[in-house]
């Protein structure tokens, strides 16, 4: 009971930090919307983050976070504290000079980067690209930052802590907030009743306000360090058997990483070849909604029991690996399939009032995003598959699989740029059901490497029945309902989340019995 105490209580926990984490994120990027709309600064905002990002979830974000939490608990188990920070140091140490140098190489070569036809944006005016262009360069400086900040993340998750790492995204939020209310504006901003100071930075404050929050998510975690009595190890010595077992591991991941990332490079190439103001801005909005339940059913989850099923691999426990997984799928899916069914029938009115777009714009952002929420099952199955993986510490076959996801999509997105140019954005939306093959292969691989099987089909025919009838409880609710958009789509919503809760109450149960 202890076990199963301890990953519920994780569980839960992460996914209320997780809950805030997104609606600071939503609020930030409904303030920033509003202030730019679909415009083509927006759109260079949003295209210039990508390759920042994809350096830092190489070097120090996802790349490590799932291979190295497994080894760093291996050592905290058979070797004591001491030797897994020294082990954290060294490969902190590693990856911060990577990160810089590799920081300098992107900021000398931006403008190819970004012209060159396989670049960022190929399709966007001159003007336009010297924008991206210098938004990335700023944009590395808070990207240095995460390379420590993200191995802090997972040098305290391997340590069963859980706090500070949750906390860490709200704060970057809430420094990217700052930036959008006070370091953008050219004007004073009136919010909640004050009036803001402005820098008039234009688009430029938002970069301002990525830095500060890489800033604030790095401080707030060094009181966890020192609650770990963290010591730093100021060597760089690569023939240490504990950095290069890890970077062994890390290697795969690093090549997972790059192809899934690369995915959001060539979607905003192929937004960029649409020449459709708004196109990239769309997809990056309706991606970031279908991630709000995705983060809470599955990152919050599959975050939680990483380090538990990392225990169990080096226990060779089978059993209790295999039973933990399978509970967590079923509560995944049994929850995700009709929590998309239930935010597309009631999204419109929601979107139109939050994002202030024109009525194009409301419709395309609320076509791509319903497009996205078809992918949010294969999403939060492959949060947990892919972490089972690397408990096992076999990171190779989550690399296998992410090839052919991207094969997939990149098939899709050149055919939205083609032959289906004319429908464009919800068919470069449609290449992430990629995601959903992935997931079916990665429980196909692991099935035969473990037993009990992990079975699963049950918990999904039921998400489905709860998916067809809480929809369309929703949808006739908001539609038939008398009152403003809002409030009948709200109350469709919630009238479908509750039917959907009464039919998978059985799946719900499981989550208070992970571990047991």
């Amino acid at each position: 009971m202890k076990k199963l105490s301890h990953l519920t209580r994780t569980s839960l926990l992460l996914g209320f930090f997780f809950l805030v984490d997104k609606i600071l994120a939503f609020s930030r990027s409904i303030l920033i919307a509003r202030q730019f709309r679909l415009s083509p600064q927006l759109d260079a905002f949003n295209v210039a983050n990508n390759l920042p990002d994809l350096l830092f979830a190489l070097i120090s974000g996802g790349a490590l976070a799932m291979a190295f939490i497994p080894l760093l608990t291996e050592f905290l188990t058979k070797k004591g504290g001491d030797a897994a920070w020294d082990l954290f140091s060294r490969v902190a140490n590693l990856a911060f000079v990577v990160t810089a140098g590799l920081a300098v190489i992107i900021a000398a070569f931006a403008d190819t980067i970004v012209r060159a036809q396989v670049g960022i944006a190929p399709g966007f005016g001159p003007q336009q690209q010297q924008l991206v262009v210098d938004l990335m360069r700023l944009n590395l400086i808070g990207t240095i930052i995460f390379s420590v900040s993200g191995l802090v993340m997972a040098g305290l998750q391997a340590n069963q802590h859980f706090l500070f790492p949750a906390l860490a995204p709200i704060l970057y939020n809430v420094g990217m907030i700052i930036g959008a209310l006070i370091f953008s504006p050219t004007i004073p901003y009136q919010f909640a009743g004050l009036t803001l100071p402005a820098f008039g930075w234009g688009v430029y404050g938002l970069v301002y306000g990525v830095i500060l929050g890489a800033l604030f998510h790095l401080l707030i975690q060094i009181p966890g360090l020192v609650l770990y009595k963290f010591h730093w190890t100021a060597s760089l010595d690569i023939r240490d058997s504990g950095l290069l077992t890890a970077l062994k591991l890390m290697a795969p991941r690093l090549v997972t990483m790059f192809g899934i990332q690369l995915m959001f490079i060539a979607r905003d190439n192929f937004a960029s070849r649409l020449n459709l103001v708004g196109a990239a801005s769309t997809l990056t909005y309706g991606w970031m909604i279908m991630q709000v339940p995705e983060t809470l059913l599955g990152t919050a989850i599959a975050t939680a029991l990483l380090p538990s099923l990392a225990v169990y691999a080096s226990k060779q426990d089978w059993k209790m690996f295999s039973e933990t997984i399978e509970k967590a799928l079923r509560v995944m899916l049994a929850l995700s399939i009709p929590a998309a069914a239930v935010m597309a029938a009631g999204l419109h009115p929601l979107l139109q009032a939050a994002f202030h777009f024109d009525d194009a714009g409301t419709n395309l952002i609320t076509l791509a995003t319903r497009v996205y929420l078809l992918t949010l099952a294969g999403y939060v199955m492959q949060e947990t598959l892919a972490r089972a993986f690397y408990a096992r510490q076999e990171p190779m076959l989550p690399l296998y699989s992410v090839l052919v996801r991207l094969a997939i999509y990149l098939s899709v997105g050149v055919a939205g740029v083609t032959i289906f140019r004319s429908i464009g954005v919800p068919v470069i939306a449609a290449g992430e059901m990629a995601v959903l093959v992935e997931a079916i292969l990665m429980l196909t691989w692991l099935n035969r490497r473990i037993s009990p099987p992990i079975q699963v089909l049950t918990a999904a025919g039921k998400g489905l029945i709860a998916a067809a009838v809480s929809g369309l409880a929703a949808y006739a609710l908001a539609l038939y309902l008398p009152g403003s958009g809002v409030m009948t789509a709200l109350i469709g919503m919630a009238a479908g989340t509750i039917l959907a809760l009464f039919i998978v109450r059985s799946e719900i149960r499981l989550l208070f019995r992970l571990g047991a």
